[in-house]
């Protein structure tokens, strides 16, 4: 038998016509069998065979049954209202306004951060929620009052692999000699480490970024340049705040080759190892990345730190660290951290206590001054946690 014979030209998910089905009813009169029905109409077995299925009659007190085109047309018809997609917006009017605060708070939480917070937590039933993907096609189709230009991470991500480029100089030791336990993020106390600049200028203020692989809590520092000597200079103060606790928060820290992290090897002791990431590879600290693109919303791009103050960066550092993640099963990057270090509980003199209302109060900040070497008046602040 030829296999070419179970071929069909005809378009996929087209429907029977109203022509095709009185011709089933007229062949099915002759005696031809399915099967040459099928072949003669160009069309699969299956359809045909469903078709006499659903358009069989009885007739006679139930005597005999018999195939009708227009019965047939008419199941048809009744199946088909009920094949449109169905909307849960009514049943969800209640989660979708949770979502819409949410996102609109000053937090800006994201679709996925408040369906997965209120998943996590069963603050509705599920029978009155939509999923994430549900959530982003209401916005597509203009059911909520978002608009795909307010949602930020909601782009086009380049996941083609780099080769990575051998002509630029490493500054220290490679990430391949890294152990490979940072790798899995099972281990707390590995960093990623980077900059963020505003505007460009020799005198101008940046950024230092720190993020930990596991918990994915980010620390945000005002640093006074972006030379090498001030991102050590910041770094160095960061370290000494968690004083002998510092060996167990601080394991390995892995940075690029920026000129501004050419310093970094030199804070290397018998614990901390330093390590750079390979030439032009800025994806294998990819944690940090993301973080500073977080970091964007913030501040854009050609906007000077100097307008900012030290508060209000660690506002920002606040913000995101508060905001549940679905890699992290719904939980903030604060309250891993919070499970995962051990930091010294002696109160600085600038320790001011969260307000009760916060969404985060149930975690206490410090901040701690970290004053310029050369005597700059006004000090920059770090966020960190107290237990």
């Amino acid at each position: 038998m030829d296999i070419t014979n179970y071929t069909t030209e005809h378009k996929k998910g087209q429907h029977l016509l109203s022509e095709e089905r009185h011709e089933i009813e007229v062949r099915l009169k002759d005696g031809w069998s399915i099967y040459r029905i099928a072949k003669h109409l160009g069309r699969p077995y299956n359809t045909v065979k469903n078709e006499i299925k659903r358009g069989t009659v009885s007739l006679y007190n139930g005597k005999v049954k018999r195939y009708k085109a227009d019965e047939g047309k008419k199941v048809y018809l009744e199946h088909r209202q009920n094949c449109r997609k169905q909307y849960r917006c009514l049943a969800a009017v209640r989660f979708l306004q949770y979502v819409v605060e949410r996102f609109q708070s000053d937090d800006h939480w994201s679709l996925d951060a408040s369906c997965g917070e209120a998943m996590r937590n069963g603050t509705f039933p599920r029978s009155e929620m939509v999923c994430t993907k549900t959530l982003y096609n209401y916005v597509d189709l203009g059911l909520l009052p978002i608009k795909n230009i307010d949602l930020p991470e909601k782009l086009r991500r380049n996941t083609k692999a780099k080769k990575a480029r051998e002509n630029k100089k490493i500054l220290g030791r490679s990430i391949e000699e890294r152990p490979e336990i940072v790798e899995f993020r099972t281990e707390f106390g590995h960093w990623e480490i980077d900059t963020v600049i505003g505007k460009i200028g020799e005198n101008e203020p940046c950024v230092l970024t720190l993020v930990e692989r596991m918990t994915r809590m980010c620390i945000w520092v005002k640093a006074r340049n972006h030379t090498a000597e001030a991102i050590n200079e910041a770094l160095q103060k960061v370290m000494s705040y968690f004083a002998e606790q510092r060996d167990q928060v601080f394991k390995t820290i892995t940075g690029d080759n920026g000129s501004e992290l050419a310093g970094l090897s030199l804070l290397e002791d018998g614990k901390l190892k330093v390590y750079f990431t390979h030439p032009y590879s800025s994806c294998e600290k990819g944690s940090n990345e993301c973080h500073n693109r977080m970091l964007r919303r913030f501040i854009p791009k050609g906007k000077s730190i100097s307008d900012y103050t030290a508060d209000e960066i660690c506002f920002f550092a606040d913000c995101i660290n508060g905001l549940p993640r679905k890699i992290l099963d719904y939980a903030t990057p604060e309250e891993l951290f919070d499970l995962n270090s051990t930091v010294f509980t002696q109160r600085d003199p600038l320790v001011r206590a969260r307000p009760a209302g916060s969404l985060r109060s149930r975690t206490r900040f410090a901040r701690l001054a970290l004053r310029h070497p050369q005597g700059v008046e006004s000090p920059f602040y770090l966020n960190l946690l107290l237990f």
